[in-house]
C-alpha cells in the first residue's frame, strides 16, 4: 500500500475543499471533516454568528478549548496514576 498522498474530497458546510492526504489518514480526515461540519452548521443554526469566517473561527475556537479539557484530563488521570505507583513502590521498599 502506497504512503503517498492522495486527494481526498471533504465537504463542509456544502462546499468541497480537496486535501491532500496519506491513504491511511483518510478515514480520521473524513471523520475530522464531519465533525467540523456538524459544529459549524450548529453554530450557524443559532443565527448569532454570521459569515462562514467567522463561524469556522467559532468552531475551531470550540474545538480548541474541547481538546485542552481532554488534554487537562488526561495530565491529572497520569499525575493519579504516576502518584499511587509511586506510594506502591514506597510501601514495597519499606515493606
Amino acid at each position: 500500500m502506497s504512503s503517498e498522498p492522495q486527494s481526498v474530497t471533504v465537504t463542509i458546510l456544502d462546499k468541497n475543499y480537496q486535501i491532500a492526504c496519506p491513504p491511511s489518514e483518510r478515514e480520521s480526515l473524513q471523520r475530522a471533516a464531519k465533525e467540523l461540519d456538524a459544529r459549524m452548521r450548529v453554530i450557524r443554526s443559532t443565527g448569532n454568528v454570521i459569515g462562514l469566517e467567522r463561524i469556522a473561527i467559532m468552531a475551531a475556537l470550540n474545538l480548541c478549548y474541547d481538546l485542552n479539557k481532554i488534554g487537562e484530563q488526561a495530565d491529572q488521570k497520569q499525575s493519579v496514576a504516576l502518584e499511587r505507583l509511586l506510594g506502591k513502590l514506597d510501601s514495597a521498599l519499606d515493606g
